[in-house]
């Protein structure tokens, strides 16, 4: 959420800066000047009430001790009246602060100055690519026709269980799934990353405190009965470890992976694009998350990108890094790269991990602060970057390691997995 102060303060660059997320901003950041304006207005008023009857209360009981009763009475009487027009003026404050929150939370995060201007995924900015580009053979077998193969990943036997976009995985299809998890996490706290195993449904507090609610309610998987929410990444439980906590400036940054389980109910995505591991409603990824000083937080997220084209380099995938245009990027962020590796078989790019700096957006709604060594209160900047996620990892390494005598296994996970092949 952003501040409004800094809304109030610097008006017309917040319409600005929100233009190149393709959000015209200048009617709602209009109203929320306006209503901020009102807010203010209407608390010096309910204040100036407020300082009136605590006056006339000491005069009260002055005059109630100089037996000077009957204008006492007569006083009495008028903060009565100004009582009514607290409680008046105190409803309209309410209403304005309601309003004012409802808007705001609306109001997606302002774009680092650097982020590209753009609309769609074709305008985002390739800042490195590694690798050697195999264009697609004819023999070269898609994932999907792979897993059924060596009979690995069931995705006509998770439909039954319970629906399309929950494959069964099977053999060395789920050993596979289980190095990936344990090689990422082993290298997260070989970088200074603390392991934490959260919860898998969080509550609307929560879901608000990280930007999921409102603004993608309809994207996850709600629990009506206990009004809980399956988790559509580990930041969300992650990040709100940290909720309603001050911090002291030498803990930051505070660096956390986990592992999750990831819902997404993924509504209204049909087509080619979404076969097989491509796009799921349920998949595993080891997520990681930074609290950080707001002067080192860029510093941070290259750290926290080289981090993970390093481990691309070490599963021998071909890969590139975009910077997200403001139109291809999410409601909270501030500033994106994605990670995209190379699929031999689809002849396309497939995301695996986008790393996000969102400044202080989620910390204003998590009341995430920071006490500095001069003692000033400061809130704290967010980051965090899947490392990895698995569907689109596994089938890029089933892909591009297919041979005649089956799929290679990269060297760096056969000490996880114990088999070179699977075939």
């Amino acid at each position: 959420m952003l501040s409004l102060n800094f809304i109030r303060e610097h008006t017309q660059e917040v319409i600005d800066r929100l233009a190149i997320k393709n959000f015209n901003g200048t009617e709602v950041i209009g109203r929320i000047v306006e209503l901020d304006n009102l807010r203010r207005e209407t608390q010096k008023k309910l204040d100036d009430i407020q300082s009136r009857s605590n006056l006339m209360a000491k005069e009260i009981g002055g005059l109630f001790q100089s037996g000077k009763v009957t204008e006492a009475n007569l006083l009495k009487e008028k903060t009565g009246e100004l009582k009514i027009q607290g409680k008046d003026f105190d409803l309209a404050l309410e209403n304005i602060k309601k309003e004012l929150d409802d808007i705001l939370v609306r109001v997606p995060n302002l774009p680092h100055p650097t982020v590209p201007p753009g609309k769609t995924p074709e305008d985002n900015l390739v800042v490195l690519q590694e690798g050697e580009i195999i264009p697609a053979a004819a023999t070269a077998v898609p994932h999907w026709d792979l897993t059924t193969q060596y009979d690995i990943i069931d995705f006509i036997t998770g439909n039954k269980i319970t629906g399309a976009g929950f494959p069964l995985y099977k053999g060395k299809g789920a050993r596979l799934q289980r190095a990936l998890i344990n090689f990422f996490l082993d290298e997260a706290m070989k970088a200074g990353y603390a392991e934490v195993q959260p919860p898998y449904m969080v509550n609307a507090a929560s879901a608000y405190a990280t930007g999921q609610l409102p603004d993608k309610d309809s994207q996850m998987y709600h629990v009506g009965l206990d009004d809980l929410y399956l988790i559509p990444t580990a930041e969300v439980p992650v990040t709100n470890i940290y909720r309603d906590t001050i911090l002291k400036s030498q803990e930051l940054p505070v660096k956390n992976v986990a592992y999750s389980a990831c819902f997404r109910r993924e509504a209204g995505s049909y087509g080619k694009d979404v076969r097989g591991l491509n796009r799921l409603h349920q998949f595993d990824k080891v997520e990681i998350v930074q609290i950080a000083h707001p002067d080192q937080s860029y510093e941070i997220l290259e750290e926290m990108r080289n981090y993970v084209t390093g481990l691309l380099r070490k599963l021998e995938l071909p890969f590139r890094v975009l910077k997200l245009c403001g139109g291809d990027m999410s409601f909270t962020s501030a500033l994106t790269y994605d990670m995209e590796v190379w699929s031999a078989a689809q002849a396309r790019w497939l995301e695996v991990s986008s790393v996000s700096n969102f400044e202080s957006f989620q910390s204003n709604r998590l009341k995430l602060r920071f006490r500095d060594e001069a003692g000033k209160m400061q809130t704290a900047h967010t980051l965090n970057g899947s490392a990895l996620a698995l569907p689109r990892i596994v089938a890029a390494l089933l892909e591009n390691n297919q041979t005649p005598e089956g799929i290679n296994i990269p060297a760096v996970l056969v000490p996880y997995t114990g088999f070179d092949r699977i075939g």
